[in-house]
């Protein structure tokens, strides 16, 4: 139990991702926030740690043949999974959400100026992600897919020209606070994502998809910042010394 009090959350969730749950419902970031003890989180927000380890040894448990060990997965495979995934819903979302809330700000927003800072916060945030995964499918992705083929064959592994691929796996990891950040403000103004009162079918499907859009970024970042990114850069160490 002293272990796992010590251990990242990230790696917990990166473990069994069954455990996200868990830390959803004690409004915990496991993704860009995931580098903390369970001890940490639990002094920060409050919670007994002896509670929320029985919570997460009982998810552990369980058994389920549905939950995908994204751990065991060769590195090649979840950048595609990544790219093909959460890439693409991220794409495809943000023209649909974007016109929703355009919308909303017209026909509700005298009544809820909140809407136009959540409009702005998303349109901020999608202008962002855009530029960002561009970078992770022209530099990151095509470096892991390098280094699996390099540990493959046995070849020599050239140097990047950026130097070590940490430096853009730091990039890309202050983005993905900079985005969870802009998220954790959305959900405070839409009242976690809750529709008001007056709320039109519109304002209830727009929140319920901003929602959706939070809960898939999580996920994202969580593949990426706990998984992805720890093992591309113990990957490359293991090439530049591979006794």
């Amino acid at each position: 139990m002293e272990k796992t009090l010590k251990k990242n959350i990230g790696e917990i969730v990166a473990e069994d991702y069954r455990t996200a749950q868990i830390f959803k419902n004690h409004k915990i970031d496991f993704c860009c926030r995931g580098n903390r003890s369970i001890q940490e989180v639990a002094e920060k927000n409050k919670l007994d740690a002896d509670l929320l380890l029985k919570e997460i040894e009982e998810i552990q448990h369980q058994n389920n043949s549905d939950n995908i060990d994204f751990k065991s997965w060769p590195l090649d495979l979840l950048a595609d999974y990544i790219e093909k995934k959460h890439h693409r819903y991220v794409e495809e979302r943000i023209p649909v959400l974007t016109q929703y809330l355009n919308k909303l700000c017209q026909v509700h927003g005298e009544l809820h100026p909140e809407l136009f800072e959540i409009t702005e916060h998303f349109n901020a945030s999608a202008g962002e992600l855009a530029k960002h995964m561009k970078k992770e499918e022209l530099v990151v992705f095509p470096a892991v897919r390098k280094m699996v083929q390099v540990k493959q064959t046995g070849g020599q592994m050239e140097p990047f020209h950026y130097g070590t691929i940490q430096n853009p796996i730091h990039v890309m990891m202050q983005e993905h606070d900079n985005e969870g950040e802009r998220f954790r403000q959305i959900e405070v103004l839409s009242g976690n994502y809750t529709s008001p009162a007056d709320a039109c079918t519109t304002y209830t499907v727009a929140f319920s998809l901003l929602k959706e859009f939070e809960e898939d970024l999580h996920n994202h970042i969580h593949l990426e910042n706990n998984i992805l990114f720890p093992k591309a850069a113990e990957l490359e160490k293991q090439l530049a010394d591979p006794r």
